[in-house]
């Protein structure tokens, strides 16, 4: 048998007992990893080796876990302040007892959500109690965290294998948080096969082989002696993937094109704005559940000083007052300094406000119509049909004398341009429209209704404070649902997010 001398060298590293990872063989011959695996699947391809795959994980403790792992995790700081403001015997203040923990900004919020769930006591109506019994040196996550960050230390490396005996629903916990994160990754190990240990006892001719014709070889004269390497015209060739838009993306330019044929003009505006144009303009109480901390992503900047001082004004009497003849209003806290906040949109209607209430292009003259693909965000739970953050399609139209059938008859169209005709109407509330309804499409693998957006008529208390007379029907619908109405998806993290497939991303083709 002939083999070229770095192709012996590799197989005389390999062994015949122990598999060697081709890092290993790499270190030891002293050349590149990617230079040793190429040989390491010539040899394969011969019967001279056995090439075996497992997956390695590593763990590397963020800055965030490095400080926790330091200072002690919030929830187990706030425990032992509150066991000692005497909690565990009565309630006590919880502000007093955030103030004694050294607690501040965003780990407040961390050690809140976290203290009942791991059993360190109660949380309820602005008390806190403490169970004595709970021992935080023994929380299993401060007990793994801190195992990582020695591990690391020990090592001396940046990355470390998961240590032993932490159990990996604790690690999983860890990396959700954001205080561990995690790297898998392919290792490939080769040994020696039955024939390869045959040939190397039977004996390996060496042979120099060269693997291309160069211009230096023909004008030497020297190719007519050298051997050259054969060529496998049967091996599979290496894939090259180039960077392509993303199905979304794609998905988001065809609904432009479609909106933009129905007769609408594009919106454009600012990721992060005030509360005064996402929540305050739709007529939602600043008490609104929906403008917590629990649900939308608020920004420690400055606040917002452009906002019109009428406009402003007329936004809050409407709060506090309501609007026209029967309008009531909230009788509940309104604050200037809570609609000047800046927060991460949830949703895309905040452009609408502007548009509406002529701050963006100035004053509108019906009929008018409206819209924008642009990605909101929410602190939602992570699940087959919710993200933190998405595609929304916003859009609305002013005219004089528009109906619910107007609505209807807009979104059928609308959908009928992606081949789906089952749109399915159901009755809503909204603060901000009245009426309303959700909209529901058919999944086509599972044949369930899924929803697939939320409309309405704006009502009174909206339109009066922005100065419109006319008639606006509105709309925020769901680009990643769309999706999975066209293509079958039943999990949209199939395609958006780290657990993405990026061969279907690769193949499918959005229609156009």
């Amino acid at each position: 048998m002939r083999l070229t001398e770095a192709q012996l060298a590799v197989l005389e590293a390999a062994s015949a007992t122990d598999e060697r990872p081709i890092d290993d063989l790499a270190a030891d011959l002293g050349e590149k990893p990617e230079t040793v695996t190429r040989i390491v699947f010539e040899l394969e391809e011969e019967g001279l080796l056995e090439v075996s795959e497992s997956e390695a994980v590593t763990l590397a403790a963020t800055e965030e876990g490095r400080e926790y792992a330091d200072a002690g995790l919030p929830e187990v700081r706030l425990h032992r302040a509150a066991i000692e403001a005497g909690a565990d015997e009565e309630p006590a203040s919880m502000g007093a007892v955030i103030g004694r923990s050294g607690l501040e900004g965003p780990a407040v919020d961390i050690a809140l959500s976290n203290y009942a769930r791991k059993g360190y006591g109660t949380i309820d109506a602005g008390e806190i109690t403490a169970d004595p019994d709970a021992d935080p040196d023994a929380d299993p996550e401060r007990l793994a965290l801190e195992a990582v960050v020695d591990a690391t230390a020990d090592a001396d490396e940046d990355r470390v294998d998961p240590p032993e005996g932490v159990d990996g629903d604790v690690l999983e916990s860890l990396e959700r948080r954001g205080l561990v994160d995690r790297s898998e990754s392919t290792v490939r190990s080769v040994a020696l096969s039955d024939a390869g240990v045959t040939a190397l006892m039977e004996g390996i001719e060496t042979a120099e082989t060269v693997d291309r014709l160069t211009p230096e070889l023909l004008t030497s004269g020297e190719w007519a002696d050298v051997e050259f390497a054969e060529y496998n015209v049967e091996a599979d060739a290496e894939t090259a993937t180039g960077g392509r838009k993303h199905i979304l993306r794609q998905t988001a330019d065809r609904v432009k094109d479609v909106l933009v044929g129905m007769g609408f003009r594009e919106m454009e505006g600012p990721h992060a704005d005030s509360e005064f144009w996402i929540n305050d303009c739709l007529f939602m109480p600043q008490d609104h559940p929906a403008r917590t901390h629990w649900d939308q992503f608020a920004l420690d900047l400055p606040p917002m000083e452009q906002i019109p001082p009428d406009l402003l004004e007329r936004v809050e009497r409407a709060h506090r007052e309501g609007w026209g003849e029967d309008g009531d209003g909230y009788h509940s806290p309104w604050t200037e300094d809570v609609a000047r906040a800046i927060d991460l949109r949830g949703h895309t209607t905040s452009l609408s406000m502007r548009h509406l209430s002529g701050f963006a292009l100035g004053d509108l003259e019906p009929p008018r119509r409206f819209f924008s693909v642009e990605k909101v965000y929410r602190n939602d739970t992570l699940d087959p049909t919710h993200l933190l953050e998405f595609f929304q399609i916003e859009g609305w139209v002013m005219a004089e004398d528009l109906s619910v059938r107007d609505l209807m008859g807009t979104f059928e169209e609308f959908y009928r341009q992606f081949g789906i005709t089952d749109v399915q109407f159901k009755p809503h509330y909204n603060p901000y429209t009245e009426p309303s309804f959700e909209l529901f499409g058919r999944h086509p693998e599972t044949d369930e209704l899924i929803e697939i957006g939320n409309s309405g008529m704006f009502r009174e208390e909206v339109l009066g404070p922005l100065g419109v007379e006319c008639d606006v029907m509105a709309w925020g619908l769901a680009l990643e649902r769309l999706l999975m109405l066209m293509y079958g998806f039943d999990d949209i993290r199939d395609v958006h997010g780290t657990l993405c497939d990026l061969e279907l991303l690769r193949e499918t083709e959005v229609v156009r």
